[in-house]
């Protein structure tokens, strides 16, 4: 967008490619495209132009914006948009450019550094509203022969919860589809009525496992994994190490607990005594209660270095088993093991590392993936997509998107997780 600040003579606001001229005016060069103020024409790689908008001089703004998904640019004078005035600008690389006639003209440039005069925003909302509302109205009926939406939507969401080993859910799910098939008296599909979670002892398998990786008991997790499917860690050393990593931040994560407890965190007494004034103390009390208020006091003094003790052997433990996890995989100088080490081990570099910028570290959602992993790896020990369909189908819908983005296309409107999945 460009203001024109002292004009009294041509000026040509546009854009060109790399093989116009710089020695005319924009538009009226192969490879250029242009809006001139002094007679309101467009000018598009020819030196004759065509009726477009309103002149311009100094005082106004003028702003150029193109469409990559249209393929088309148009123009704004003081933030009301003028109209496309150029079509069919496909496979250019284009640049801003300005002419002007007269060495003492002379204008200011906005490329985003200020908000624009023209309501840009509103008009890039308005174009995804409409890519949305053409997605929401699409005929999906033939993306499985068999099955309406609806119908689709749950085998998916039910071979998702099978997949990925929630036994129950996926168990709950199928009753309540059958259950509304009976209401409706429809027939449900054939995935429904086959349905028997109960009998995957591998899903019931799965599901322990997962749920001990999402409690945060990791020696668990291996412990089963190890009894039910004795090969996998074997055949996945990656995912054992992140396994074993993992154990290390629950370990550090348990004794962080203590850390606001712990006598050595609290803050020192002044002069060698507690900080308390004789305020603190209530005169009417009588002998009982002053009795009773120093147990109490004895019973929290006891507990604080019972939690201090505990604090520190959990501290000395995790150290320990840290340094047996370095040892083990010091062959290992993969970016993959040296990138997790350098991360789990800066926790030992804060006083609390359940703050910035650690926290993260510690997060329980960190469980997620790492579960996510053993399970995928575990299907594949048993000859089973590691993925669930409705993954691969998110995923495959990730790639398409990105590809028609390209150029700015209508995919760059398109944000899947945060636009469908949120």
């Amino acid at each position: 967008m460009a203001a024109v600040l002292n004009v009294d003579s041509m000026i040509g606001i546009g854009f060109s490619g790399l093989k116009a001229s710089l020695e005319k005016f924009p538009g009226w060069e192969p490879d250029s495209w242009a809006y001139h103020g002094d007679d309101g024409k467009s000018f598009c790689c020819q030196s004759t132009g065509k009726a477009y908008g309103p002149t311009f001089t100094t005082g106004d703004v003028i702003g150029c914006g193109v469409n990559f998904m249209t393929a088309s640019a148009f123009f704004t004078k003081n933030g009301v948009c003028q109209g496309n005035a150029f079509r069919d600008l496909k496979d250019i690389n284009i640049y801003p450019s300005v002419g002007l006639k007269r060495p003492q003209a002379h204008l200011s440039v906005n490329f985003g550094q200020r908000p624009f005069v023209f309501d840009i925003d509103g008009m890039m909302k308005h174009e995804k509203l409409s890519i949305s509302n053409e997605i929401n109205a699409t005929d999906v009926s033939k993306l499985h022969p068999n099955l309406d939406e609806n119908a689709l939507l749950k085998e998916l969401v039910g071979q998702f919860l099978a997949h990925d080993g929630y036994v129950e859910t996926a168990k709950a799910f199928a009753e309540e589809v059958l259950a509304e098939a009976g209401a409706l008296k429809s027939r449900p599909t054939d995935y429904f009525d086959n349905f028997d979670v109960e009998e995957d002892i591998d899903a019931v398998h799965r599901q322990q496992i997962r749920a001990a990786i999402l409690d945060g008991d990791i020696d668990m997790a291996l412990k089963r994994t190890n009894l039910f499917y004795p090969h996998v860690l074997q055949d996945n050393p990656r995912t054992y190490f992140r396994l074993r990593c993992r154990k290390f931040v629950e370990m550090l994560r348990h004794s962080t607990e203590l850390l606001d407890s712990s006598p050595e965190r609290r803050a020192k007494p002044l002069n060698g005594h507690s900080a308390i004034s004789d305020d603190d103390f209530e005169p009417e009390m009588d002998l009982d209660e002053n009795m009773n208020a120093a147990d109490d006091w004895d019973k929290m003094e006891t507990e604080e270095v019972d939690n201090g003790m505990k604090y520190q052997d959990l501290l000395d433990g995790t150290v320990r088993y840290g340094q047996e996890l370095r040892y083990e995989f010091k062959d290992d100088r993969s970016k993959l093991v040296e990138d997790a080490f350098k991360d789990i081990f800066s926790m030992f570099a804060y006083e609390d590392p359940r703050k910035p910028p650690t926290s993260h570290l510690l997060d329980p959602s960190g469980r997620v993936p790492v579960a996510e992993e053993l399970n995928s790896a575990i299907l594949v020990s048993l000859g089973k997509s590691s993925s669930a369909a409705i993954e691969r189908l998110y995923q495959q819908t990730e790639v398409l998107v990105s590809d028609i983005s390209d150029e700015g296309g209508a995919g760059a409107f398109i944000n899947v997780r945060n636009d469908f999945l949120r």
